[in-house]
């Protein structure tokens, strides 16, 4: 058995984030992001973002795949994909970055049950439009149980 630390299937993951991805329900921002989790016993958990008029009641892609990790009864994220439309127009004159990256809350998230991870980032239909990074890169210092 291959260890999927050491074997991640990038195209695999990034796929099952762009399956996702067209499940989002992004009827205010337009912006629809898949995301999919691979954990160490090489299980593969996706989500997508789900708003709502009540925009604090919203939840992104990258919990909702952790949402779905948990339900299932596992805890040891090891590599995420996030896929997103890149830049688009998030209100008069703002646009968004041209590789979307996990919003402070899906960090601190997934800060809870990783210490670090491999993330890929990357803009669905831009072949070569992605970035590698990690959760230690993104959320430096992060605030864990043991910081209380």
């Amino acid at each position: 058995m291959t260890d999927p630390r050491t074997n991640i299937d990038w195209t695999a993951l990034e796929q099952a984030a762009l399956d996702v991805q067209t499940r989002a329900h992004a009827p205010y921002s337009t912006y629809h992001v898949g995301a999919a989790l691979l954990t160490a016993s090489g299980r593969i958990f996706t989500g997508c973002n789900v708003e709502n008029a009540s925009y604090g009641l919203s939840i992104c892609a990258e919990r909702s795949a952790i949402v779905q990790m948990v339900a299932a009864g596992e805890r040891d994220p090891i590599a995420l994909v996030v896929v997103t439309p890149g830049t688009s127009k998030l209100g008069p004159g703002v646009e968004s970055p041209p590789i979307g990256a996990p919003c402070g809350m899906c960090r601190q998230t997934l800060a809870e049950f990783a210490d670090d991870l491999n993330i890929l980032m990357s803009v669905a239909g831009q072949e070569g439009l992605s970035r590698r990074t990690s959760l230690a890169a993104l959320l430096p210092e992060a605030f864990r149980a043991k910081s209380s």
